[in-house]
């Protein structure tokens, strides 16, 4: 048997620590950067194609789609999004692992932590899906993964609100209890931009009012940053230490 440059010793050894809240912001800054940028050049230079709206009423900010539909504003947003999303998987495997640790012996939790993986990984599929598919090329299927990105948004942000009330009741780190509070406030604050949005385009699609799609533009504009924000909180907890561990380990944790 060839003998290989490692020993049994040697294979199970960590070769890289990097801490899970450096490589979060990491992650989270992706999409934020891209998305300013997108809007930025489309505001500097496709401001009457990314302010266009089917009935002809004067608007004064892009959509979210519009932004990222023409060039160079979808290939940066594409790189972005391509780069961030991996992570994105991982992390939702982490925090699954991390739940199935805390919650061996409760079945209620253990099914909704399972709940909470399925929309993280819709979450970040829905996200891919209209990220690649634009606006202009096939509208349904972008409209399609915009509306899977926000509702299993928000359905995991509930979830994961819900895990951590358990969590909090039976914890005395400040740290989980600081963190739980953290993440009601930001689903709060991101359901009320969600309804914000959705009242605003279906009101600006009902009556082409003037302003009326660039407050849902706004609404979901900041709603894109509230998300960011809130995905950076769902990362900065205790678990976080523990799971940085064996992320680059060449061999998966028993636990």
């Amino acid at each position: 048997m060839l003998q290989g440059p490692y020993g049994s010793l040697d294979r199970d050894r960590l070769l890289l620590r990097l801490p899970l809240s450096s490589f979060t912001v990491g992650t989270v800054l992706l999409p934020l950067t891209g998305f300013i940028a997108c809007i930025a050049l489309s505001l500097m230079y496709h401001f009457e194609d990314s302010t266009y709206t089917h009935c002809g009423v004067p608007n004064y900010l892009p959509s979210i789609s519009a932004a990222i539909s023409r060039v160079p504003e979808r290939y940066i947003w594409r790189c972005c999004i391509g780069l961030h999303s991996a992570p994105r998987y991982l992390l939702s495997v982490a925090y699954f692992s991390f739940y199935r640790s805390r919650f061996t012996s409760k079945l209620p939790e253990m099914l909704l932590s399972g709940l909470t993986l399925i929309c993280s990984i819709a979450e970040n599929s829905g996200l891919l899906l209209l990220t690649y598919v634009a606006s202009t090329e096939t509208y349904s299927v972008h409209k399609n993964g915009f509306i899977v990105f926000i509702a299993s948004s928000l359905l995991h942000m509930l979830s994961t609100c819900r895990l951590w009330h358990v969590i909090r009741r039976h914890s005395v780190n400040p740290e989980e209890v600081t963190s739980y509070r953290w993440k009601v406030r930001l689903f709060l604050v991101n359901a009320s931009f969600c309804l914000a949005a959705a009242y605003f385009f279906r009101r600006h699609n009902k009556f082409c009012e003037t302003g009326s799609k660039c407050c849902s533009a706004v609404g979901l504009s900041v709603e894109s940053i509230i998300v960011s924000v809130s995905l950076l909180s769902l990362q900065f907890t205790p678990c976080s230490r523990s799971a940085s561990t064996w992320w680059f380990s060449p061999t998966w944790p028993s636990t």
